[in-house]
């Protein structure tokens, strides 16, 4: 059914909101960076292989600006942590407590998965992610809400995930398996209409009018499956000018999105990394494999296995059947503004990568333009695009 079902007004998503949002999201930081740097007291007997420690980061950073849009999936930021490779079978133990408690969930839910099967040979680390994602109407002078457009919508939210690299034994292909938990909030407090305000003040740009119309706040949950393939490869890059493909499946559930997707990543270059790919942010999986090999840029540059400088291009395709996306079907447990969902969508993304050594550290930059078809029966335009930029970098 098109249109609202309810209007959200100004008493919940006004400017005084602001404020107990700011300081709820900086103590929720604070709570989570406090627990996830310390580590238990039993883990004194634990090697540094079994407990956390950061590998690198990636900061990603997404905007429609460079198609002359601001509109639709119009901004999305995310930091990612990555863990250094957690060897040998998981001791949930040796890690900080909220990690502690999602490994022996996982391990209850799916045991094989953090397992290191006898006949295979895998890796496996964590990752964190902070984001905001935000979604506006195309009309941003009118204050009153837009019926035939998508609402105004914010999504804040934080993801755990673990990553397990396989190297089934004889065969020439790999896997990477992921599952990843994602916690937030819609809404207010997902202080986009904050931050909306903030860069169009910087630059100058004219205010979205209607944000009082947006979401209402609800809690925000994800559950993400993703497995990719793709060749085998020894060392930390595919050594001299080359290409490959990358594929893989996802299936995500909860009521950020509930979807099945399949994709396609064509690569050619020189060097190119032994990882699973590029892509933009999404709901859930953040693709930084276990990789063991990132040290030897420091420890041993000469290794034939040793990262390496390198460049190539890239080309990227999903299709997706979505079941629920709270961006366009509104929020879930209480009535508002909904528009009419395509129940298929696809989506292409080409661009470039390279990656570089400075100081012993690994640095990586990729910008991607991507395309994504109509999301919405009331869409005006048949496909909307945006511009995707990371930067990744090895503590």
């Amino acid at each position: 059914m098109t249109g609202s079902r309810l209007n959200i007004k100004s008493g919940c998503a006004g400017a005084g909101f602001g404020r107990p949002a700011r300081m709820f999201f900086m103590a929720l930081v604070a709570i989570v960076l406090f627990a996830l740097s310390s580590l238990p007291a039993q883990a004194a007997d634990c090697s540094p292989e079994e407990t956390l420690r950061w590998r690198g980061g990636t900061l990603r950073v997404e905007n429609d600006l460079v198609a002359g849009t601001d509109k639709n999936y119009t901004n999305g930021v995310s930091l990612t942590l990555i863990s250094h490779d957690l060897e040998d079978k998981l001791r949930p133990r040796c890690l900080p407590m909220p990690v502690s408690l999602y490994a022996r969930l996982l391990n209850e839910a799916d045991s094989k998965f953090s397992e290191k099967a006898g006949a295979e040979t895998a890796g496996q680390n964590l990752v964190v992610r902070i984001g905001q994602n935000m979604y506006t109407p195309e009309d941003m002078k009118r204050t009153d809400l837009i019926e035939n457009d998508r609402p105004y919508a914010g999504l804040l939210y934080m993801g755990l995930g673990w990553n397990r690299r396989v190297h089934p034994e004889d065969r020439s292909y790999e896997m990477l398996d992921q599952r990843e938990l994602t916690l937030g909030v819609i809404g207010p407090m997902s202080l986009a209409r904050e931050a909306q305000n903030l860069v169009h003040d910087i630059r100058g740009f004219e205010r979205f009018a209607g944000w009082d119309n947006q979401l209402g706040n609800e809690p925000a949950l994800l559950l993400t499956m993703e497995r990719k393939y793709k060749p085998y490869v020894r060392g930390a890059v595919h050594r001299g000018w080359g290409a490959d493909a990358v594929g893989g499946w996802a299936l995500r559930l909860g009521n950020i999105e509930t979807s099945a997707s399949v994709s396609l990543e064509l690569r050619a270059g020189r060097n190119i990394p032994n990882d699973f790919g590029s892509y933009s942010i999404r709901p859930g999986a953040e693709n930084r494999p276990p990789s063991s090999l990132s040290r030897l840029a420091e420890t041993r540059p000469d290794s034939s296995r040793a990262p390496r400088p390198g460049i190539h291009a890239f080309l990227n395709m999903e299709a997706k059947a979505v079941g629920w996306d709270f961006s366009l079907d509104g929020n879930l447990f209480r009535k508002s503004h909904s528009v009419d969902r395509k129940p298929l969508v696809a989506q292409a993304a080409a661009g470039f990568s390279s990656q570089w050594i400075v100081g012993g550290h690994g640095m990586r930059l990729a910008f991607m333009r991507v395309w994504r078809t109509r999301e919405f029966g009331q869409q005006s335009e048949r496909a909307h695009s945006f511009g995707s930029v990371a930067f990744s970098m090895d503590f």
